[in-house]
């Protein structure tokens, strides 16, 4: 991996197009940085689930995991899938099984 470098010397149009990928990273980690949210998108990484399924996997109340599927939602992390009266969720955003995978080797792996 290799980050850029900054130096006085960049152009406008550099600084602005790194000030616009770095709100967008920021978002992306401010919509995961909830530990609800981030089980949601763990749970979901092994495939579509419903809005049930993960009340019982995470021992959670369906307002709760309804909150936290909204904002995922709004990030466009997830995408709802309607079948009947029951609502089905999968990953939305090949980013975030990136930043899952990471998150695991950094914080569960070793463990």
């Amino acid at each position: 991996m290799s980050l850029p470098v900054l130096h006085k010397d960049m152009s406008d149009d550099d600084i602005n197009r790194m000030m616009s990928s770095a709100d967008e990273a920021s978002d992306f980690l401010k919509a995961i940085s909830h530990p609800g949210r981030l089980m949601i998108l763990c749970h979901l990484a092994s495939g579509e689930k419903s809005v049930t399924e993960l009340e019982e996997l995470m021992s959670a109340r369906q307002a709760a995991v309804s909150q936290q599927l909204a904002r995922l939602r709004a990030e466009k992390l997830v995408t709802p899938r309607r079948e009947g009266l029951i609502i089905y969720y999968s990953l939305a955003d090949d980013r975030a099984i990136q930043i899952l995978d990471l998150v695991y080797d950094l914080f569960c792996k070793s463990k």
